[in-house]
């Protein structure tokens, strides 16, 4: 499904991403766990096309390195940001509704992939007509999620997802994503994360990232014993 091999980026002089290597596969849900700093957001920036990065990235096992950013997501890979990023003055829907008309999607494609988006978070339904800038950070994270899903028809990369969240809508977050899995088995899944707890029991593999650098990895404390 994706694929990077010898993969380096910096941001400006400064090098992040250091020779990446690493292979994941369709339908996998992979979490990608480490610290601040480690180079998480940069990873799936890259993947996206938004850092000056050398080496090669393949999906489905075609390059994409040359294809623009605008273009990446017409593959079918949805990405909800740390940052929200909602617009204030559109509504909940509209916000959703972006990166289909975007991409030009048909009318009948468009009310399919809401409605989609609905069927995993269907709270949403009923905050559809409230303007973007009244929702709470918690409800943000859903919006992004929902607004991913509107081009992430074989992958969603999702970064840092639950921070920020106070328990319950935490839980809530995490059950729309097994809702997501449980109805769509084929959708592969990258989730940042620097809290390992957080993820443990649904990411099918861990990929930990130090110092930009990523091997395969544990959500178990240090020390417990298999």
């Amino acid at each position: 499904m994706l694929e990077l091999r010898n993969v380096n980026a910096s941001i400006g002089i400064i090098p992040i991403l250091r020779d990446l290597t690493f292979r994941i596969g369709a339908a996998e849900t992979v979490a990608l766990i480490g610290r601040n700093g480690a180079g998480k957001t940069t990873l799936l920036r890259t993947i996206m096309g938004f850092t000056t990065a050398s080496g090669e990235i393949l999906f489905e096992g075609q390059p994409i390195n040359a294809l623009h950013p605008p273009k990446r997501p017409g593959l079918g890979i949805g990405y909800a940001p740390e940052d929200r990023r909602l617009f204030a003055a559109f509504t909940i829907e509209e916000n959703i509704l972006l990166p289909a008309q975007a991409a030009r999607l048909g009318k009948a494609e468009t009310t399919r992939r809401l409605d989609r988006a609905y069927t995993v978070l269907p709270e949403l339904r009923d905050l559809a007509q409230r303007p973007g800038g009244t929702v709470s950070g918690g409800q943000g994270k859903m919006v992004a999620l929902a607004r991913a899903l509107m081009l992430g028809t074989k992958l969603i990369m999702l970064d840092e997802p639950f921070q920020g969240l106070a328990p319950a809508l935490a839980q809530r977050y995490a059950e729309a994503l097994r809702t997501l899995r449980d109805t769509d088995r084929s959708i592969t899944l990258i989730i940042t994360e620097s809290n390992p707890s957080l993820l443990r029991g649904f990411a099918d593999r861990t990929l930990v990232i130090e110092r930009g650098e990523v091997a395969e990895g544990s959500l178990e404390p240090e020390g417990t014993k298999a």
